[in-house]
């Protein structure tokens, strides 16, 4: 059954709030109209979402409903684990349009993996980068370099698409660096050594 849920579990801006009530304006009979936003899998270290406009009535069983300044956001029962603080907002650039989810929640991108990883520890690590990381990351033109291991510290650098991308810190500290320390017990931690300032798209600014 459908059930009103509190904020918390997820959140819509102020500002996003006025673009979707912009946006749905524009649809017929829009009052009777609410957003429906759901999981639909995964790409990189990240999720992939739909945000479609539904008729509330239609969205009564197995959904979730959050009812803020008007609108209403009805999340499919299977997705509400995942999206539970998340955040729907308009990005930080101005210039790009469209609304995006900010997601404290990541896949787990070893989930059915058949890891087989052998050798030294820095072995076990470029195994697992060309097995299971490598191929994620290359969906958004990117990959990941082994610079070294310290003891209980992995170096990575980040290449192509992802070097100097604003996005491919969070990528390296919520997704990489899980997948690795869970499938290598003995690294602890994982260092962004990436030159991002040399990158097509720099967001480390020279000073």
């Amino acid at each position: 059954m459908s059930e009103t849920v509190e904020a918390q579990l997820f959140e819509v801006t102020e500002a996003a709030i006025a673009k979707v009530l912009d946006i749905r304006s524009n649809e017929d009979d829009p009052e009777a109209l609410g957003l429906r936003i759901e999981i639909t899998g995964v790409s990189g270290a990240d999720y992939t979402y739909d945000l479609a406009f539904e008729e509330v009535a239609n969205c009564v069983e197995g959904h979730r409903h959050i009812i803020t300044e008007g609108l209403a956001v009805m999340i499919p029962d299977e997705s509400v684990e995942n999206l539970t603080g998340a955040t729907l907002d308009l990005p930080n650039n101005p210039m790009q349009g469209g609304l995006v989810i900010r997601n404290p929640n990541k896949p787990d991108l070893l989930a059915g993996a058949d890891l087989e990883l052998s050798g030294t520890i820095p072995e076990q690590l470029q195994q697992l980068l060309d097995q299971h990381i490598n191929p994620s990351l290359a969906s958004h033109g990117g990959f990941a370099n082994l610079l070294g291991v310290d003891g209980s510290t992995a170096y990575i650098t980040m290449g192509g698409g992802c070097q100097g991308c604003a996005m491919s810190a969070a990528t390296l500290r919520e997704g990489i660096t899980v997948m690795i320390t869970e499938a290598i017990p003995e690294i602890t931690d994982v260092v962004d050594a990436t030159d991002h300032e040399a990158g097509d798209n720099p967001y480390f600014a020279r000073t």
